[in-house]
């Protein structure tokens, strides 16, 4: 009876404990002007259930029925009512997610200039005096992030030399050490980020 006892304890200690439910995430509102972060947010959420698979099945493999409703049920949560009225006929909830980007990244054309658009605002884009490393950082990825929803990716070295091109003359002296002693095709953004900001931190002083 002990050894069964300590084997059922064990059992229970090695019990996986559930996952909160989906009921108690709270559900962002697609908008017009928030498609790229809400899309994110979504995403985090589906998968952290186990239901992205839903959106972007392996190949050849079934989706559960059970599974495709749980995501249609909580894409539904997400919508406003008039946007709810335009894609109720979507069968699946593959089909409702793509509905939904369409309307919000546009056809190939409207994409495609919009890219465009983003681009050239992503190549003019320079550090401000009074930009902290950290908010021109975000700006950057805030541009990458837009970039991927249109279907390009900046690659992580783009970025970096993006963001030690743009920087104020206050950082030429860490921005020629960073050049000359770091391969650029790969060190990380963080990395670079990182050292950005101490060498900002030692100039206040």
């Amino acid at each position: 009876m002990a050894g069964e006892d300590a084997t059922n304890s064990n059992n229970a200690s090695n019990t996986i404990k559930p996952i909160t439910p989906m009921a108690q995430y709270q559900c962002p509102k697609l908008k017009t002007t928030n498609y790229t972060v809400w899309a994110i947010q979504i995403k985090v959420v589906l998968e952290a259930h186990g239901l992205w698979e839903t959106i972007e099945p392996k190949e050849d493999t079934e989706i559960d029925n059970k599974k495709d409703k749980a995501t249609t049920a909580f894409l539904y949560q997400a919508l406003t009512e008039d946007v709810i009225l335009q894609v109720a006929s979507c069968k699946t909830a593959k089909e409702l997610w793509e509905s939904l980007k369409k309307r919000h990244v546009g056809e190939e054309k409207v994409q495609q200039a919009r890219l465009q658009s983003l681009m050239i605002g992503f190549n003019t884009l320079q550090m401000k005096d009074d930009d902290t490393v950290d908010a021109f950082t975000a700006k950057l990825n805030g541009y990458a992030t837009k970039a991927k929803e249109l279907g390009k990716t900046l690659d992580e070295s783009l970025l970096v030399r993006k963001l030690l091109d743009s920087t104020p003359d206050r950082f030429i002296q860490i921005v020629a050490s960073i050049e000359q002693t770091s391969d650029l095709d790969d060190i990380t953004l963080d990395e670079i980020t990182g050292k950005l900001k101490a060498f900002e931190e030692r100039i206040k002083l």
